[in-house]
């Protein structure tokens, strides 16, 4: 009985989301440092990519891959796979890096933390752009702390070590890169886990664009206090950090940048924010045009209040016989700012009625970045002849004003003598 309680239980865990623990391990690319101080006393970095594996098991497991580093992730209450649901291991991008805790050396207040720990980082993205997870990973150590900062006396990791850890803190996004239009409300997801309860977490959020950053929103779980807003306070008891913008603006484009520390670490993860408006396309004439022959018409194609630039404009015929053909005498205006900073502009072409035209559709075609496809506006073009009283009139017209200019001509040398 107790056996099909233990399968139901692990079937219930598997449903919904991908099952985590069919990601045993992943192929990762470890950025060692080498860390020195130079001639002018100044510290130099020096970065090595390594072959690594990120390993989930137990202490004491054989790597799966004795040739490379093997990065052995053992049980806490935090499991990284937990935050990857729905992708196959080969839709991951897997890269671990050393961390500093710059001089801060405090124990981990987990049930068999060491006074000191190494700490490294385990960043994994969605090929597709779908999530960024960012994991920190604790190996304890019996060395004592250094009396300078951690990176001057980092130990050698060898081509074949085991290293093993355990998770103690993660971060995840699941909108690293948002395209939003104007005046949408937009809600930027930002989550965290701790390893522990009770910790003592500072979350903010940051905006940065063109060198300026501001802070949006701060709250300090041991004190209490809170700045700015955004934020729900409740959700962020339970790890959601997620930051609500109730409209965009043209200024709301930037970095988001949400951040969780507890002592010694300190995690973030950057949300790119693109304004993209799509053009409103319009035509000066209606979807029929009808002239006379011989008759020239301008042509408007406008587009309006889009951003950013650029927009692609291109002016089309289309006889009976489906063919298309390119017009290659249109003109373009120049960019339109507006005050909320949109852009428009406009293309144009002068037709000249024929009658073997008529029938033609003539379509305007507008592309922009945030189209998945152009908008077409089109309008048929109806060529009339002219009527018989206006090709007489075309007839007589000179005639007449040959007698006008002789019958003024005969009056002004009257009124002279």
């Amino acid at each position: 009985m107790d056996l099909i309680l233990k399968i139901l239980f692990y079937l219930y865990l598997c449903s919904g989301v991908r099952c985590v623990l069919q990601i045993p391990w992943l192929p990762c690319q470890f950025t060692d440092e080498q860390v020195s101080v130079n001639k002018e006393g100044h510290t130099e970095t020096q970065h090595m990519p390594r072959e690594a594996m990120l390993q989930f098991g137990q202490k004491g497991e054989a790597p799966v891959n004795p040739h490379a580093i093997t990065f052995l992730i053992t049980g806490s209450k935090l499991d990284l796979r937990r935050y990857m649901e729905g992708v196959e291991a080969d839709q991951l991008e897997c890269e671990l890096r050393r961390y500093s805790t710059e001089g801060i050396h405090v124990r981990w207040p987990v049930i068999g933390a060491q006074d000191y720990n190494f700490w490294f980082t385990c960043t994994l993205r969605h090929s597709k752009g779908l999530f960024t997870v960012t994991g920190f990973l604790r190996q304890p150590t019996d060395q004592p702390p250094p009396g300078q900062q951690d990176y001057h006396r980092w130990s050698a990791i060898g081509d074949r070590e085991i290293l093993t850890t355990s998770v103690a803190l993660v971060i995840k996004t699941k909108t690293p890169s948002v395209k939003a239009g104007l005046w949408s409300q937009q809600k930027l997801h930002c989550q965290f886990g701790i390893d522990h309860k009770a910790a003592h977490a500072t979350v903010e959020w940051h905006w940065q664009y063109h060198g300026k950053r501001t802070k949006l929103f701060s709250h300090n779980s041991r004190t209490g206090e809170t700045q700015g807003t955004g934020v729900d306070l409740k959700a962020l008891i339970g790890g959601d950090a997620s930051y609500k913008l109730l409209s965009t603006e043209m200024s709301s484009e930037g970095t988001y940048v949400c951040s969780v520390s507890v002592t010694p670490l300190s995690a973030s993860v950057d949300i790119n924010l693109h304004i993209e408006e799509p053009p409103h396309v319009s035509l000066s004439v209606g979807p029929v045009l009808s002239l006379q022959e011989g008759t020239n018409h301008k042509v408007i194609c406008r587009a309006e209040r889009y951003y950013p630039l650029d927009v692609e404009i291109v002016w089309s015929k289309q006889d009976v016989a489906a063919l298309v053909q390119e017009l290659q005498n249109v003109q373009h205006s120049n960019h339109e700012h507006s005050p909320d900073n949109t852009l428009s502009v406009s293309a144009h072409f002068f037709l000249q009625a024929s009658l073997k035209d008529s029938g033609k559709l003539y379509t305007c075609s507008v592309s922009h970045q945030s189209l998945s496809a152009p908008i077409r506006t089109s309008f048929i073009l109806s060529v009339e002849e002219p009527s018989n009283w206006m090709m007489y009139l075309t007839m007589v017209a000179p005639f007449i004003v040959l007698y006008l200019l002789v019958r003024r001509f005969h009056l002004v040398k009257r009124h002279t003598i």
